[in-house]
């Protein structure tokens, strides 16, 4: 399949091959698997503290008393510590040695990484995430963009290609978090704009990752959650030409 390779006035300047990655089968349910593997890496494990609900000069009064034998309070007769009681420990609580991480095959994870590249020239797919972009997908862009380091330039160039109004819409959709998060450091909920994907680590990543919904990788960091937030494959992409070329390069290595 070809492509074209735009420069940074947004000029044909030249069509390349696109690796054989980009014609994988497309298949959400194996997208979905690594996604969920790829998150549940980042859960954090948690518990009560050994010691919550027991933290009392409590004991058993014994038979005779007509009360259920039940650790009591020293200076009064409220039951403590034992689950049935309130106040008491929890039965069975969170245990910090659970098991979040959730495995999956390396080929698996590969075909899972080449499907959701194939999504991203997709333009069904694209439009389906509600992303907004004129012309034709992939958008390539000649290696000279990675050099940029004014986010100025950066944007002008994104103009070009006919992808900036989707970061405009991710900036119009910022809204205030429901719920707690609110408190703790979380205040804002932004929607995903595109993705860029280049070469190596470059001056392009400071300059682009200030603008809303964006996030900038390497080829080689390049994940499914990336390409596919939330488990939803079809995200906007922005290659150079080097990076396309290093993904045909790993992906089949």
């Amino acid at each position: 399949m070809k492509a074209r390779v735009y420069n940074l006035k947004g000029e044909v300047v030249e069509e390349i091959e696109l690796p054989s990655a980009f014609n994988e089968e497309f298949r959400p349910d194996i997208i979905r698997k690594a996604v969920h593997a790829i998150q549940s890496h980042r859960r954090q494990p948690y518990g009560p503290n050994p010691l919550s609900g027991t933290n009392y000069s409590a004991e058993n009064w014994g038979p005779g008393h007509g009360y259920a034998r039940v650790p009591r309070i020293k200076n009064g007769r409220r039951a403590v510590v034992v689950p049935q009681a309130v106040g008491g420990r929890r039965a069975h609580p969170p245990k910090v040695q659970k098991k979040w991480d959730e495995k999956i095959n390396k080929k698996e994870m590969k075909k899972a990484l080449r499907s959701a590249l194939s999504a991203t020239i997709n333009p069904e797919l694209v439009k389906a995430r509600n992303h907004v972009f004129d012309g034709d997908l992939p958008k390539i862009v000649v290696d000279d963009f990675e050099n940029l380091s004014r986010t100025k330039k950066v944007i002008d160039v994104l103009k070009v290609l006919g992808v900036y109004q989707d970061i405009e819409r991710a900036k119009e959709r910022k809204r205030v978090r429901a719920g707690k998060g609110k408190m703790r450091g979380r205040k804002y909920k932004m929607k995903k704009s595109l993705l860029i994907v280049t070469s190596s680590p470059s001056s392009v990543f400071k300059a682009s990752i200030n603008l809303p919904g964006v996030d900038v990788v390497s080829a080689r960091n390049l994940n499914v959650e990336l390409l596919a937030p939330g488990g939803h494959p079809g995200r906007l992409v922005v290659y150079t030409k080097s990076a396309i070329e290093q993904l045909g390069e790993w992906l089949w290595s």
